[in-house]
């Protein structure tokens, strides 16, 4: 895990090196600036060592080829057997990359497995691409006859003449033959097929879901697990106590006496966790927020409401250990959220959605968590997204994911239960009562939005709460004073309401 920056015909290398020191938060292990010798460029790199933590230094460097990597190649150990162990200098993940390119294969980068982004030059031309979803950011810019590329957009921030563009999720980019989109979503599944065995398919989410588990929890650094004690939060947490070779950590923070800090301990005592929490008051939220923001890269308000307690959660895990894993990606992909329950008998229209929301989630969702976990240099992994899990879950149909009440499970009738499937899946793995609970959002269930009320009212001196207009003024005005040019960041900035259709 960590940040990057690359010069590709720019040749300034100090302007690699403040580009690099305005994200040095996202790799605070090491920071390396290397020019090439036989071709047109500089990379940068901010490392947060998770896999190779001895020998894993980047930019790797190897035959004129340069490469930076931010993310976790979960398959590297499968790439090396298959590229040769004899090739590999280093004990790193990133480095299957460069070897998987020089292979040959018109496809080769949808042989990772993973989260990731990079960038890879050669003598004659540079590639960019990122994973699947867009789970790890990057960006390019157009700077003279140059290109610039980065971690995040703060980078770029007073650089003059630049026109900045994401490089989406499941795309790569190359100086040569342009972008060209490697992964593409599998559309969902709105009606059983017929003879549909739902127990079995039910057993066959929880063995891809288990695996998907084992997979992200791959490195040679203790991995601990955020514990809303939620349902999504709490399943990764339960299955990772299991699989772990330590005691699992896990990390949950609310206002005094929530309901996330409550649940979160019932969770935490069931699987046996090493458990630690933290409360926040309003106070805490007010002197937090100008961080969060600047960090955020958004004023968006249901973004930096969500962002709050994930910072807090940040804060407290980084004490602890190096990464995290989260359960981002299960509202999206079974039908979590209450907006959802307006679709329950249009199956077809529900299975769209969810491809919908997957397809957004990276600058919304997994903006938020990406930034604010390495706003504390930690790394956030999500289960729930793994490539194979998605695949799974694409296949399943939506009527098993949003449907009307099983009364054997919930013994009442007429009501609609969102992640239908994936509750039967766990159902064994925590108290019925938590596997059935309704859902509550992160900032609803830890008090994040009553303390950011009242922290509102006391940054501004006014004596009611604020409406939504004016909180999405004040968060827009904290993040203009911290930026030297505010418009690219907030050209940029995604919103929860983007491409929602429209249910009323």
């Amino acid at each position: 895990m960590c940040g990057f920056v690359c010069l590709w015909n720019i040749d300034d290398e100090g302007l690699a090196q403040r580009m690099i020191a305005r994200i040095a938060h996202r790799g605070p292990d090491a920071t390396e600036v290397v020019r090439g010798r036989n071709a047109p460029v500089i990379m940068a790199h901010a490392r947060l060592s998770i896999i190779g933590p001895e020998d894993g230094a980047q930019p790797i460097y190897q035959n004129d080829d340069l490469l930076v990597v931010n993310g976790e190649i979960y398959n590297h150990a499968d790439l090396r057997a298959i590229l040769g162990e004899s090739a590999f200098e280093t004990a790193s993940d990133s480095e299957a990359i460069l070897h998987l390119f020089r292979a040959g294969e018109l496809r080769w980068v949808a042989r990772l497995d993973g989260m990731f982004a990079f960038v890879l030059a050669t003598r004659e031309r540079i590639i960019a691409a990122r994973d699947p979803l867009g789970i790890k950011p990057l960006y390019m810019a157009r700077l003279n006859e140059g290109l610039a590329f980065a971690s995040e957009l703060k980078a770029f921030d007073g650089l003059p003449g630049i026109a900045i563009e994401a490089i989406p999720p499941g795309t790569l980019f190359d100086s040569r033959d342009g972008f060209r989109q490697w992964y593409r979503t599998p559309h969902g599944a709105a009606e059983p097929e017929p003879g549909l065995n739902v127990g079995a398919a039910a057993s066959e989410l929880r063995l891809v879901l288990e695996e998907a588990v084992a997979k992200w929890m791959v490195a040679d650094v203790e991995v601990g697990s955020f514990l809303s004690g939620g349902l999504d939060s709490s399943i990764i947490a339960a299955l990772a106590t299991r699989l772990a070779p330590y005691r699992l950590k896990t990390f949950a923070v609310g206002a005094e006496g929530s309901p996330d800090l409550i649940a979160a301990r019932r969770v935490a005592e069931h699987i046996g966790a090493e458990h630690f929490e933290a409360v926040f008051t309003a106070r805490d939220v007010a002197d937090v927020l100008p961080h969060v923001i600047y960090h955020l890269e958004s004023a968006d308000v249901d973004l930096v409401r969500s962002a709050v307690p994930t910072h807090f959660a940040a804060r407290l895990a980084r004490a602890h250990v190096k990464a995290v894993l989260t359960g981002e990606g299960a509202d999206e992909l079974f039908a979590g959220y209450s907006y959802h329950h307006a679709y329950v008998d249009r199956p077809r229209e529900l299975a769209d959605e969810i491809t919908r929301s997957l397809n957004a989630m990276h600058n919304i969702n997994l903006q938020r968590v990406d930034r604010i976990t390495m706003g504390q240099s930690l790394e956030a992994r999500t289960p729930f997204l793994d490539r194979d899990l998605i695949d799974f879950a694409q296949s399943l149909p939506a009527t098993l994911k949003l449907c009307r009440t099983d009364p054997q499970a919930l013994e009442s009738t007429g009501e609609t239960t969102e992640k239908w499937i994936l509750r039967k899946a766990v159902a064994d793995l925590l108290p019925a009562d938590l596997v059935w609970r309704k859902k509550a959002q992160f900032d609803e269930g830890s008090g994040t939005l009553e303390a950011l009320s009242s922290a509102l009212m006391n940054l501004t001196g006014r004596s009611a709460p604020l409406n939504r207009a004016d909180e999405a003024r004040l968060y827009e005005d904290i993040l203009r004073a911290q930026y030297q040019d505010p418009e690219m960041i907030l050209k940029q900035a995604g919103s929860w309401t983007e491409g929602r259709v429209n249910m009323a």
